[in-house]
């Protein structure tokens, strides 16, 4: 049970609602995690308006979502790893074979590997990252915004892991729990 009271759609903050019926529009659910972030309107508001901005970069939703999954098995986030195996596969048409991989940030496709091995690190060293690991993903091709919004991906799933984590909140997707 959720450590955190995840609210219904009536027992929301006003200014929540219509942030939640936009998440419903877009997904036809609102998930447990959108619910408990809502109890403050701002974070809800501040973390759809980074996850939106971000769905319109230069990144792939595959590569976004393996991101998640990297960060969120690293986390121990079990909502998340849940969520993210969900959407993966459901929405982004990654493959099992991969989303399982990228779990341990790693990908049969070089490009990817070097994507997720750069944000396990960026989350492992707390962002302070060698000239080497900054060098090893520029070589995969990745320029100067690819960087930056893999930084912020990380940033963003760490986000949703940590309130995830102190909450544990209740898993409304296919349960996915952390090696």
């Amino acid at each position: 049970m959720s450590r955190i009271s995840i609210p219904s759609f009536e027992q929301s903050q006003a200014a929540s609602r219509p942030l939640l019926d936009a998440v419903h529009k877009q997904l036809g659910v609102v998930p447990n995690l959108m619910k408990l972030v809502g109890h403050s309107p701002a974070a809800l508001e501040g973390y759809l308006s980074l996850n939106g901005a971000l769905a319109k970069g230069a990144l792939s939703a595959p590569l976004r979502e393996r991101i998640a999954l990297a960060i969120a098995e690293y986390n121990g986030c079990d909502y998340c790893l849940s969520a993210h195996s969900y959407l993966a596969a459901n929405l982004a048409k990654v493959s099992a074979a991969e989303i399982d991989a990228a779990r341990d940030a790693h990908s049969s496709d070089a490009n990817t590997a070097a994507a997720l091995k750069f944000a396990h690190r960026v989350a492992a060293e707390r962002g302070r990252v060698s000239d080497g690991d900054l060098a090893s993903l520029r070589a995969a091709g990745f320029v100067e915004a690819e960087v930056v919004e893999i930084v912020l991906n990380v940033a963003l799933n760490v986000l949703t892991n940590y309130i995830n984590n102190v909450a544990q909140t209740d898993v409304d997707f296919p349960l996915v729990s952390h090696k």
